[in-house]
């Protein structure tokens, strides 16, 4: 009788892990999700951190989630977050997620992080805060060049900021085997050319020689809007 009891009490043990692991992965948030570290630390308290870390937000086990986001900023391991220290410029491979609109999207690395990417030296209509002229049509396009899990090379430029003041990656993304999704954007004339402060970036010149040519041939917004990429309607 003993031994029948000590085979059910195993039993039972080896469920308990699978549970806990579909639980784990249960939701699914990633960094992009918080507008600051403080509320993406928050969040990762209340699923258990530093302890557990089910939508995998502390990717280098510090204790602090999304130490890549702007402050305000929370507490991990204990201390209050110094400033991160990154890399000089990305550059890495990396499949897409999503799209945002027609200049933003984000990307997974190989390494599992997300990240929310501006697209450098480009701006396309607003259609989140208010539909702006061609901003449908900019971001279907984003979503055409860019689909779920298409494989590409985000890297930057030394001429320009690492991220900008919303904590998105400003970089260049490369399709594989496809085109620059920045480029691409300007030559469909849904797309400006956009010069941050006046500190031009390497590819300007060659932005602005596809933009005249988007605007000869009156593609996307140069005949949707009459170049007029930010009129509301």
């Amino acid at each position: 009788m003993a031994r029948v009891l000590f085979v059910v009490v195993l039993g039972g043990a080896a469920l308990t892990p699978a549970a806990g692991a579909q639980t784990a992965h249960a939701s699914d948030r990633d960094c992009s999700d918080f507008s600051n570290q403080r509320q993406a630390q928050n969040y990762f308290v209340s699923k258990g951190g530093p302890g557990s870390d089910p939508d995998r937000l502390d990717g280098d086990g510090d204790g602090r989630a999304c130490d890549t986001l702007p402050c305000p900023c929370g507490a991990g391991g204990g201390a209050r977050r110094p400033e991160p220290r990154a890399p000089r410029r990305p550059d890495f491979p990396a499949r897409v997620v999503r799209v945002t609109d027609g200049d933003t999207i984000v990307v997974r690395s190989g390494t599992g992080r997300r990240f929310k990417v501006r697209l450098i030296g480009i701006d396309t209509p607003e259609v989140f805060g208010g539909l702006e002229c061609g901003g449908t049509q900019a971001s279907a396009s984003m979503k055409r060049l860019a689909p779920r899990g298409r494989r590409v090379r985000v890297y930057g430029d030394p001429t320009q900021d690492r991220r900008d003041r919303y904590g998105r990656l400003l970089a260049y993304v490369k399709t594989r085997g496809g085109p620059q999704l920045n480029i691409a954007q300007v030559r469909r004339g849904l797309a400006k050319v956009y010069v941050f402060q006046g500190n031009p970036f390497r590819q300007t010149e060659s932005f602005r020689r596809a933009a005249r040519a988007a605007k000869r041939q009156r593609l996307g917004s140069w005949k949707r809007c009459g170049g007029n990429f930010h009129r509301r309607i």
